[in-house]
């Protein structure tokens, strides 16, 4: 119902009829439509200064090469136990500073698919956050090209070039005239090509015209590295797949430091404590020993999932997992030395992908040993955990790992250290404030030298929680699977003193 005249409230403004530009519209019938992404309007309250475009810039940046910045680690929350847990300092961050908060699931990012992206920028500092988003981790299959003069520029570039197959322009300028601009837009844009717009006002009628319309995002300042790569994912994402798990690995600064004993009890903490469906993945296939510490047969499953990585979808993952549990289940190595076991990057990182759609978190154990797989691997993953002892082989080939990993993802968490068996009666050992403070990373988690638990643990086919459960390692490792999934064990239902005695006998 329309407001009558006598309405004091009637400012004589429609969001339909403002925004109407005819019967015939040229988006309507090139443009895809799709869904809105979540994120273009985190804040409807943020300020951002006001720019001009540059007018002694260059027309075009030509590919990226984008140097790498550090993102500062969010804070530990301090566990209750009292035991030896320190929580990682944020470091200072390199300017310009994009931080942004991980994403409330705790699940990971898609990786964008292998398209072109071209993006006409009306402001420089949108220019240099393209290309920092360019160089993540998630976009390295993509192809990006930044160019100046924000969507004026790209309707005057297409006239006589084919559009790729994603468009992001800026506009500076009002709601109508960026309309009308789409409008020249649409008439030299390719069918299938998407678009997304990053404008200034934060204005849902605007949204909904430019949604209308068939541009597939709209984005407002200010903007992240991490907001424009997951609005980009989110245009490719697979609608038949219902999350990408989160990728967690564990990684020995040596042999012997214990990443491979950890990895899998953090995988059991999940699945037992945190109650959340956890896949764990062994892909140390010589001398794999996942199968033995959860007491399973050492079935063939990631060597079958390594041989054959195009078919491997849910039904055939399902039939290689063994279910360790209601929530766990394991790709456990076959553990001989009967194969060389060849296979190159590329494979291991398709059959990662593929399992992350398994669960919502996938834990990896990484062998020690250095190569293009475990490079691609570690760099991929959402958490990186390097397993350390205090002493200077683990000092110097941690700080290695650390340095590469943290150059490589400019946009995620650094690596967390855990350093284990501390406390060795007469070994010499670097003090844990001169570990972290060598590697610029302090420790999540400090486990003292106990080796009652794990040998026990270990010959019984069992978890540190089965055995010792009030130990020092079984509370650490149960506060770091917390602290990485950002998950709280769901609440324990108080049994009344009388239940018993109404149960059937």
């Amino acid at each position: 119902m329309r407001p009558t005249d006598n309405d004091p409230f009637d400012l004589g403004f429609d969001a339909d009829d403002a925004f109407t530009t005819g019967a015939s519209d040229p988006w309507r019938s090139s443009a895809p439509s799709l869904k809105p992404a979540v994120g273009g309007f985190e804040d409807p309250f943020a300020e951002f200064p006001p720019a001009r475009p540059r007018d002694d810039a260059p027309p075009a940046r030509g590919p990226l090469d984008a140097a790498p910045a550090t993102r500062p680690t969010p804070r530990a929350p301090q566990h209750a136990g009292g035991h030896p847990l320190v929580a990682e300092a944020p470091e200072p961050p390199p300017a310009p500073n994009y931080h942004e908060p991980l994403a409330d699931d705790g699940l990971g990012d898609a990786v964008i698919p292998r398209i072109t992206i071209h993006a006409f920028c009306a402001r420089p500092e949108t220019a240099r956050l393209i290309e920092h988003a360019a160089a993540d981790r998630r976009m390295g299959r993509a192809t990006t090209i930044v160019r100046d003069g924000g969507l004026e520029a790209a309707v005057e570039y297409y006239q006589n070039q084919p559009t790729p197959s994603l468009v992001m322009v800026e506009t500076i300028d009002t709601a109508q005239r960026l309309l009308h601009q789409l409008d020249g837009l649409a008439q030299v844009c390719d069918p299938g090509t998407k678009v997304v717009v990053v404008g200034q006002a934060n204005d849902i009628a605007l949204y909904r015209e430019l949604m209308r319309r068939g541009v597939s995002e709209y984005l407002t300042q200010p903007l992240s590295p991490l907001q424009v790569i997951r609005a980009v994912g989110g245009l490719y994402a697979d609608p038949s797949a219902p999350f990408v798990g989160r990728q967690i690995a564990f990684v020995g600064a040596k042999g012997g430091v214990g990443a491979s004993t950890l990895a899998h009890n953090f995988a059991w903490a999940m699945a037992e404590t945190l109650e959340t469906a956890t896949v764990l993945v062994d892909l140390d296939l010589a001398f794999g020993t996942a199968g033995l510490d959860f007491n399973q047969d050492p079935l063939q499953g990631v060597l079958d999932a390594l041989t054959q990585p195009e078919r491997l979808d849910p039904v055939l993952m399902d039939r290689m997992m063994v279910r360790c549990g209601d929530r766990l289940s394991l790709f456990a190595a076959p553990a001989t030395l009967e194969d060389d076991y060849a296979f190159d990057a590329e494979t291991y990182e398709e059959v990662t992908q593929k399992i992350r759609g398994a669960a919502p978190f996938v834990v990896l154990d990484i062998p020690h040993a250095w190569n293009a797989a475990t490079r691609r691997v570690l760099v991929g993953s959402d958490d990186l955990v390097v397993v350390a002892t205090p002493d200077l082989a683990s000092l110097r080939n941690a700080k290695n790992i650390i340095d590469l990993v943290r150059g490589a993802r400019p946009n995620d968490a650094p690596p967390r250290l855990v350093l284990n068996q501390v406390g060795v009666p007469g070994r010499p050992e670097i003090p844990v404030k001169d570990f972290g403070e060598a590697l610029g990373v302090l420790p999540s988690l400090v486990l003292p030298f106990d080796p009652k638990p794990y040998g026990q643990a270990a010959n019984n086919g069992q978890m540190l929680a089965e055995v010792a459960p009030k130990s020092k390692a079984a509370e650490g490792v149960e506060h770091l699977a917390r602290l990485i999934s950002r998950r709280e064990p769901p609440p324990v239902q108080k049994t009344s003193m009388f239940s018993g005695l109404f149960k059937k006998r």
